[in-house]
């Protein structure tokens, strides 16, 4: 058993933000696997799929972003999984629109969804992919600028950075990190 865990924040409001490219990602994969419809669970939207034999546990925190340790922390319980079962699919405003970028482990780097679920592991040493979402222009507050959706050509172009994003969580899942940090990483 393995958790994919998208993060970003629930409700319409959100629904298109850059925060919310864990959410949209995840979104891609249940779209391609998903049998049933999702299911309220460990404070998340849930969908089981089998991806290579095994199941995974696409999940998605419906706690807001900040508190997403809460829920991924129930479903590591109730599933007894260790840290590095779970792969932590993320926004980052570091990183330009669309680059990708898988670690094994590493520091939250101001993602307060992140540093949220390394306080309730009490590690940091879990699986994440980062997906760019690019730095504001200007002088436009951080905190502004990762609430608002997706503009202009980056718009255009994000089905298609959205579907690579989902193809290289599917290679963690079947070929793993390392093969995946190989092909999607740059």
């Amino acid at each position: 058993m393995k958790i994919v865990v998208g993060l970003g924040n629930p409700g319409a409001k959100y629904r298109a933000n850059r925060h919310n490219a864990g959410y949209l990602i995840l979104s891609e994969l249940a779209n391609r696997y998903a049998k049933t419809p999702p299911r309220a669970r460990f404070r998340a939207d849930t969908l089981e799929i089998q991806l290579n034999q095994e199941t995974v546990l696409l999940l998605c925190p419906t706690t807001y972003m900040n508190n997403s340790g809460q829920s991924v922390s129930e479903a590591v319980r109730f599933y007894k999984l260790l840290p590095e079962n779970i792969l932590v699919v993320c926004d980052d405003l570091d990183m330009p629109f669309a680059k990708i970028r898988i670690r094994s482990e590493g520091g939250c780097g101001g993602q307060k969804g992140l540093k949220d679920i390394a306080r309730v592991l009490g590690t940091e040493k879990f699986p994440r992919l980062r997906f760019g979402i690019g730095r504001p222009p200007g002088q436009v507050d951080p905190a502004d600028y990762v609430l608002s959706d997706f503009f202009g050509e980056e718009k255009k172009e994000l089905p298609l950075a959205l579907k690579i994003a989902a193809d290289a969580v599917e290679c963690c899942l079947t070929e793993g990190l390392t093969v995946a940090m190989n092909k999607y990483n740059g």
